[in-house]
């Protein structure tokens, strides 16, 4: 076991939306000003900054907006979604390092009123030439292919992907905060929603959304004498898969798993000493539903293949043997590539989460899976 040094002192955000109306500066700025507001701290006290190799915000522009004066730690990390718990851990380094004091980690998009992820464009990715040539253009295209395969593999039905879908509508539809608030779905309409891409329905596929995220981390000392209860980083790790692609490979030997997620699994782990019975709550990257199946599995929940089985009469709902995502996920609540995830894990450690998982034990964390990826755990 790894003795933690670090925390999670601070959280802020916007509203999420479908049009922001402004910038995605300002959306970083206004999320960064939350969180250090959160955490009982000023700009000043600021020494660092990490963000996503995607966020379009330099960390100079949003210092430079909210008056943080000199920086001695900046940093991003790639892989789009992949980096949500990965710039979390970029932090805690730069913290134990003494690189830095106080390192905020941000993340602002607007992913629906601006550049849609979800619209085919040409990519500059060498990784690209093997994909978009077949017609894989989209992650959703992509993704489809793992899926299907996972059917074919394991006998699951698309119905095991729409009780995903369903769990997470639900938990949104009691989340204020949630785009989905008061809207919850049934089997049945996922069942009906349009084709994305076989087997993905439009239900099975996350959110676009509008908004920033951002969180305060230093070190476990000095969270302790502000204001919030600490959220204390357990474990933190990053990780890829043998012949890792962008954003999924089809040469690995078996092709419906997420290696990549193993890999950070065994580190949370091995880290934290905890086992996933230890677990209390899980937020799980939901981009797209076959993916929290495949990431119960990696992650050790239950067996390969078995996700299916472990997921039925609400497993991963409110009051089941393991609450996934009680916020909504980015299918109910927004998609802030993962982030607004690492808040809710936040506010499940210190009780005021608006749906609260009883119990003090672990919050486990995945970021975006079929590229390179990250996990954290938080007591």
């Amino acid at each position: 076991m790894i003795s933690p040094t670090c925390a999670i002192a601070g959280i802020g955000a916007t509203e999420f939306s479908k049009d922001s109306g402004r910038s995605e500066l300002r959306l970083a700025v206004e999320a960064v000003r939350a969180a250090l507001d959160d955490a009982g701290l000023r700009p000043s006290d600021v020494s660092g900054l990490v963000t996503f190799g995607m966020d379009n915000n330099p960390e100079i522009a949003v210092a430079r907006e909210l008056g943080i004066g000199e920086l001695r730690f900046l940093s991003r990390i790639g892989y789009g979604g992949g980096a949500a718990c990965a710039v979390i851990q970029q932090a805690v380094l730069a913290v134990a390092a003494g690189l830095a004091d106080v390192v905020v980690c941000y993340r602002a998009l607007n992913e629906r009123s601006g550049r849609r992820f979800g619209r085919a464009i040409a990519s500059p990715d060498p990784d690209s030439g093997w994909h978009h040539p077949m017609g894989l253009a989209t992650p959703a295209a992509m993704v489809a292919m793992v899926a299907q395969r996972y059917l074919h593999e394991y006998g699951a039905v698309p119905d095991d992907f729409g009780r995903v879908a369903v769990a997470m509508r639900r938990h949104a539809s009691t989340n204020p905060y949630a785009w989905f608030h008061g809207r919850p779905i049934t089997l049945d309409e996922h069942r009906a929603s349009r084709w994305i891409s076989e087997p993905l329905r439009l239900l099975d596929c996350c959110q676009e959304s509008d908004g920033a995220v951002a969180l305060v981390v230093t070190s476990l000392s000095r969270a302790r004498d502000l204001p919030q209860p600490p959220a204390v980083i357990s474990a933190a790790a990053q990780g890829s898969g043998p012949d890792q692609f962008v954003m999924t490979s089809y040469y690995r030997p078996q092709v419906a798993s997420l290696p990549e997620m193993g890999v950070v699994a065994r580190q949370l782990w091995e880290q934290s000493a905890l086992t996933p019975a230890d677990v209390r709550t899980a937020i799980l990257y939901d981009h797209f539903t076959p993916y929290v199946l495949m990431q119960l599995e990696e992650l050790g929940f239950c067996g390969r293949g078995e996700a299916r089985h472990f997921v039925a009469d609400g497993g991963i709902e409110l009051g089941g043997r393991l609450p996934v995502n009680p916020h909504g996920g980015q299918l109910g609540e927004a998609y802030i590539h993962g982030m607004n995830g690492i808040a809710e894990a936040v506010r499940q450690v210190r009780g005021t989460a608006v749906n609260q998982v009883p119990g003090d034990g672990p919050v486990l964390v995945t970021a975006g899976t079929g590229v390179p990826t990250s996990g954290l755990i938080l007591v």
